[in-house]
């Protein structure tokens, strides 16, 4: 990662969802551009379209096309290489999403999330085979992995070793209904933030705003931010000072406050983020 151009990006999951027409969007807007004006206000968007089905390249190059140059997407990864009994098995599934034209997207395609169902428990021999069927590059495109563990399984130093090992980032999940733990094993750190809340003119409070932003910033400084839940008790010595990406991203809660969530965050670290 180029760390002269490390950047604190703050988004939402999708951008189609009823209740954000009239409170988000304009009243009036057509459905059509609502990708235009939600890149406009945010700085990523994590598409969650591509874990249920396939997209065909053409549909990369819209959105790619549709979006300021500074714009970054998110891939949710497909389901059919993360729901299966045996993950090593999943070769195939991985190849034909990692070569479904998301690489259309250009220097606009973020982290790839793969995300495993609650019920799947951390298995260190298969585990370690679904993480060397990743590519690390799909025509020339660098890609950057990050996964999303749900089970109570994963809070162990095997796995954070393991995911390290490979260079695959863990999300951090702020949420009270999955694992969530903080400790960083990759060179950027993907959080989704599941507090967005209905009672909250803007989504989230003041204060809590505030919190988030400090958090992005040591993040983004190279350092860690101090309170949050963790399984080791120190940060990763070879991860101190360096400069990393941050992804926010406003998914559960109050769905309908995502986006007032995430403009309140990016209010809160102006002038950190253009």
């Amino acid at each position: 990662m180029d760390e002269a151009r490390a950047r604190i990006r703050v988004g939402v999951g999708g951008w189609t969802y009823e209740p954000w027409r009239g409170a988000f969007y304009p009243a009036g807007l057509p459905h059509d551009r609502e990708l235009e004006y939600a890149s406009r206000r945010l700085t990523m968007i994590e598409v969650n379209g591509t874990y249920y089905s396939a997209m065909k390249p053409a549909t990369f190059a819209k959105w790619r096309d549709e979006t300021p140059d500074d714009f970054v997407f998110s891939l949710k990864a497909s389901r059919y290489a993360t729901n299966r009994r045996v993950l090593a098995e999943a070769g195939e599934s991985v190849q034909r999403f990692c070569t479904s034209g998301i690489v259309e997207l250009g220097a606009k395609l973020g982290p790839i999330v793969w995300q495993f169902a609650p019920t799947k428990q951390f298995d260190a021999a298969d585990f370690e085979a679904f993480l060397a069927l990743l590519p690390k590059a799909v025509q020339g495109v660098p890609l950057r992995h990050v996964l999303d563990v749900r089970h109570a399984s994963f809070a162990c130093p095997a796995y954070l070793a393991l995911a390290r090992r490979f260079g695959a980032a863990t999300v951090f999940t702020e949420s009270d209904d999955y694992p969530s733990f903080a400790d960083l094993t990759g060179d950027f750190v993907y959080t989704r933030v599941m507090r967005a809340d209905a009672g909250e003119p803007e989504g989230i409070a003041p204060e809590v705003a505030a919190q988030l932003a400090a958090c992005a910033r040591a993040w983004h400084a190279g350092g860690e931010p101090a309170r949050l839940p963790r399984v080791e008790a120190a940060a990763a010595p070879a991860a101190e000072g360096r400069a990393r990406d941050v992804f926010v991203l406003f998914i559960g809660g109050a769905k309908e406050k995502a986006p007032a969530a995430a403009l309140s965050l990016l209010r809160a670290l102006a002038p950190a983020v253009p």
